[in-house]
């Protein structure tokens, strides 16, 4: 029962993309409609939770939600050019390469020589994985050549964002529970900022408060799960939203793929799960 609460994060993270776009509108009405849909699932939450809040705690969860919307607000606008199963496995990626490589070399995550080799080998893994699912077909390379550098480069910055959203906490030893109202309000007013140009304010936002609420049932059950299972596992699994992300977009919202593609996607995601569970590993 506990590994199926700990692979909740990974169900509800992995459909998020899958319902930003179904549900219509732009990047920006998308990024704005999930920041509100995390506000509201976390007043809930911090009206009938025993949370206590403190300034430092309310000061981190509002930087660490700022950034989190730079990095969803870039992630979307890479899937508006890049379509999501490709953009989520790149994603993905490099998100696990940046939180990796900051835990090593400011919290020293690699103790033993086990660690260090595990470590080596998921991050070789990734980068096979992240070139694998961002193979392009001839026809591709003629049309859309641009598009994939375009998104690589907007992707470097929304990596940036995830990965201030996620080591700030630590940072600061605040408890990520404690965190998530103050965090919500970091999103919306993140979201506000990066979008209020582009007239986000339509019925696309309403709609995205859907995968916002769905976001912070994710957020909810990856910190219920840690305690649990642990931080190492909760972490591995949580990264299997790949698989339903990526082959979702394929799937569900019907991208177009080469069986060349398809065979470089499946094995890419592969690679990058696999180095997950490694990267779990060599945290535990």
């Amino acid at each position: 029962m506990d590994i199926v609460l700990a692979l909740l994060p990974a169900v509800f993270w992995g459909s998020i993309v899958l319902f930003n776009v179904k549900l219509g509108g732009g990047p920006y009405s998308q990024t704005l409609g999930t920041t509100i849909g995390a506000l509201i699932f976390s007043i809930g939450v911090y009206i009938f939770a025993d949370i206590k809040l403190s300034l430092l705690v309310f000061g981190v969860g509002i930087v660490s939600g700022l950034f989190w919307a730079v990095g969803q607000a870039n992630q979307l606008k890479s899937i508006d050019l890049m379509g999501v199963s490709k953009t989520m496995p790149i994603s993905t990626g490099l998100q696990l390469i940046s939180t990796t490589l900051f835990g090593v070399i400011v919290f020293h995550e690699w103790s033993t020589m086990k660690a260090v080799i595990l470590g080596v080998l998921a991050l070789v893994f990734i980068i096979i994985g992240i070139v694998l699912t961002s193979l392009e077909d001839k026809e591709s390379k003629e049309g859309k050549s641009g598009n994939l550098k375009k998104g690589i480069i907007i992707l470097l910055i929304s990596t940036f964002g995830y990965l201030v959203y996620v080591v700030v906490a630590r940072l600061f030893d605040v408890d990520g529970w404690s965190a998530l109202f103050p965090q919500a309000i970091g999103m919306v007013i993140g979201g506000l900022l990066l979008t209020f140009k582009h007239k986000p304010f339509n019925k696309y936002a309403i709609r995205n408060i859907i995968p916002g609420l769905i976001w912070a049932a994710g957020n909810m059950f990856l910190f219920i799960s840690q305690p649990r299972v642990g931080v190492a596992t909760s972490f591995s699994l949580s990264q299997m939203g790949i698989v339903i992300s990526t082959l979702g977009g394929i799937i569900i919202l019907r991208e177009k793929k080469t069986k060349h593609q398809l065979i470089g996607i499946v094995i890419g995601i592969i690679l990058i799960i696999i180095a997950g569970v490694m990267l779990g590993l060599a945290k535990s």
